[in-house]
């Protein structure tokens, strides 16, 4: 329903700010990351917003970065993972550590989140890294610059892009790396390849 709410940001909780749109308070319940990040009383700011309906509510989520938003989107997609727990993991994991997380089967990173243990982290790696694979992230390239890659390489291309890569750096960093490693290392190196150039 909203995709932003733009602003003067009125008031910062623990968990919430107020940004004040012409006279209207939205209260938007927000992850520390993006609390930290939102700026002072007085400031403009901007919140990318995911509306929560339920029977008995309606609830405002918002983010300072469109990716944290959609890592957000993806975890409470998942069965047992809901809004406030999205916020727990958000607010103890970088969007872009989550997805390599995800991707590598890190489950001891996730459940550092505040009120999640091995079981429901073992099931957001175990959903959300399907929704990474079935997803077409290496994109079509051209036919002649494309390169086909195994499905180790593809996974690691689909980790890069959630990190905020375009498909085509992260294909050219993947083939650049040795074959044979896990999908961990392969993904390490190619994020070394990349701070090279």
């Amino acid at each position: 329903m909203y995709d932003y709410i733009k602003g003067i940001l009125e008031r910062k909780t623990e968990n919430y700010v107020v940004v004040d749109v012409g006279g209207v308070g939205y209260k938007i319940a927000t992850s520390a990351r993006s609390l930290q990040n939102a700026g002072h009383i007085g400031d403009r700011v901007m919140m990318y917003t995911h509306l929560n309906v339920r029977e008995d509510i309606f609830e405002l989520y918002g983010f300072i970065t469109v990716e944290e938003r959609a890592t957000f989107e993806m975890l409470i997609s998942v069965s047992g993972v809901g809004p406030r727990a999205g916020l727990n993991i958000l607010s103890s994991i970088s969007a872009s550590s989550l997805a390599l997380a995800i991707v590598t089967g890190d489950a001891k990173t996730i459940t550092t989140a505040q009120g999640v243990g091995p079981k429901l982290a073992q099931r957001i790696i175990l959903e959300l890294k399907d929704k990474i694979k079935n997803k077409d992230f290496v994109g079509k390239i051209s036919d002649d610059n494309f390169i086909p890659v195994n499905d180790l390489g593809n996974e690691a291309i689909a980790a890069l892009v959630v990190l905020g890569y375009t498909p085509v750096e992260a294909q050219r960093a993947v083939k650049e790396v040795e074959e044979g490693l896990s999908i961990e290392d392969t993904i390490k190196q190619a994020l070394k390849q990349m701070m090279r150039r």
